[in-house]
C-alpha cells in the first residue's frame, strides 16, 4: 500500500500543478494553497472535483475547508482509500 500510495500522492501533485499553472518547484507539500500559492475558490473546487472523479471518492463539503495543503489532500484521500 505505501508505494501505492506514494504514486498517488504523485498523481495528486500533478493534477494540483495542472490546474494551478504553478512551477513544480513552488508547490512543497505543506505550501499553503491560498496563503502562499494564491489559489482561489475556483481553483480549489476543481482541484477536489478532478481527485474526486479520479479516485472514485466523495469528499464532503463541509469537509474542503480543512484542504489547506497537499499533506492535507493526502490525509483526506488516504483515509477515503484505505
Amino acid at each position: 500500500m505505501a508505494g501505492d500510495f506514494e504514486k498517488i500522492k504523485q498523481e495528486v501533485k500533478k493534477i494540483v500543478l495542472e490546474i494551478t499553472e504553478l512551477p513544480e518547484n513552488k508547490l512543497s507539500e505543506d505550501a499553503k494553497f491560498v496563503e502562499d500559492l494564491g489559489v482561489d475558490s475556483m481553483m480549489a473546487l476543481e482541484i477536489v472535483a478532478s481527485i474526486e472523479k479520479k479516485y472514485k471518492v466523495v469528499i464532503p463539503e463541509e469537509e474542503i475547508p480543512t484542504i489547506r495543503c497537499l499533506n492535507d489532500i493526502y490525509r483526506v484521500l488516504e483515509a477515503k482509500l484505505s
